[in-house]
């Protein structure tokens, strides 16, 4: 039997853990824009998260609720859910390089905290949408895909467009573990619990307000650097391809998302910028010589274990279930970025060196 669709604006306000990082500000700046009530859990850690509170409270003062707490603590994590229609779990350690340094506070977040997170929300016995963000990580590293290398990137030398969520799980690095138990515990609690929930497995997102100190943010990591004239480690040759996808191409993705549960709950998809928007690290550093009239300083490192030489996301999945197609370019998306960091540059943080 069918279950009727409860419309998102009668479901109570959404919230948005992690809601202070890039693509949870870009959120939660979009639903406020429509009328719809937001609050913010987050831990305020990470670099950039405190500018990103300041400008959406500029833009939109008592209308946006925070609350400060980690997703491990379940008194104040269950305090927040206490109303809400919607959860967007956004609120992750998302750095490969500080998962290797610390696997049990990267498990702690990643997995216990998104299971205390399930868990609240069954408590709760009332019937609260779930989006969760999970990665192109627990793929692995994809090394039996064949690949032929080009002058600046790979290809597949088989016929493949992108990697699809037919694929077996591979978990590489303890941050690929982490949010491949977490991709798997959401996806159960679907199924068996009858929580309405899906799972984005997300390639490369960029736009605004990321300030490109995390392993995720390789993009604006690269731009912000090129402008504050420091030299790019690229880790391997540069001729990783990733698929890109801008962040309000994503924003769409999440509220189509939420607009099609229950028909999608318990289904994982793998959202990204698909094959019509992909580039390798040599291409991003040629594209930012003609942004910045001159190329950036460039160092070579090793090769990390597991990175994956070429990924792009197969969409048709995500577009069979809701028509969602992504609009903005690659390289109108890394030109708008650019212009970004270029307005806000004071305020951006010193970059640390990250690969891809």
């Amino acid at each position: 039997m069918s279950v009727s669709l409860v419309r998102p604006a009668s479901r109570g306000p959404v919230l948005i853990t992690g809601g202070a990082g890039f693509i949870g500000t870009n959120l939660a700046h979009r639903l406020l824009r429509t009328g719809r009530a937001v609050r913010i859990y987050d831990n305020l850690s990470r670099p950039g998260a405190e500018h990103n509170l300041r400008w959406l409270r500029a833009a939109h003062g008592s209308r946006m609720q925070v609350e400060q707490g980690e997703v491990q603590s379940t008194a104040r994590l269950r305090e927040a859910l206490a109303d809400v229609g919607t959860v967007f779990h956004l609120a992750a350690q998302v750095a490969v390089t500080t998962s290797l340094a610390d696997p049990r506070d990267d498990f702690a977040v990643n997995a216990a905290g998104t299971l205390n997170l399930l868990e609240l929300i069954r408590e709760t016995g009332r019937r609260i949408a779930l989006v969760f963000t999970s990665t192109n990580k627990v793929y692995g590293a994809l090394d039996d895909v064949p690949l032929a290398a080009f002058a600046t990137r790979y290809h597949p030398a088989v016929d493949l467009s992108g990697i699809d969520e037919t694929r077996p799980l591979s978990f590489h690095s303890p941050y690929g573990c982490s949010k491949g138990t977490a991709d798997q515990y959401v996806l159960d609690y679907a199924r068996g619990y009858g929580v309405e929930a899906t799972v984005f497995r997300m390639s490369c997102i960029y736009g605004p307000h990321q300030y490109g100190t995390e392993d995720q943010g390789w993009v604006a990591h690269f731009l912000i650097r090129a402008q504050q004239e420091l030299p790019i480690t690229i880790f391997g040759d540069g001729r990783q391809v990733r698929d890109l996808l801008y962040v309000d191409d994503l924003i769409e993705a999440f509220l189509l998302a939420e607009d099609h549960l229950p028909e999608i709950t318990g289904e994982p998809f793998n959202i990204g910028g698909g094959p019509d928007n992909t580039i390798s690290l040599c291409e991003l550093v040629e594209q930012i010589s003609t942004l910045n009239s001159g190329p950036p300083e460039i160092a070579y490192g090793p090769w990390r274990a597991g990175d994956q030489r070429w990924y792009v996301s197969d969409l048709r999945k995500f577009e069979r279930a809701t028509g969602w197609q992504p609009k903005i370019k690659v390289e109108q998306g890394i030109r708008q970025l650019h212009q970004w960091i270029l307005i806000n540059r004071r305020v951006a943080p010193v970059a640390r060196v990250v690969g891809s």
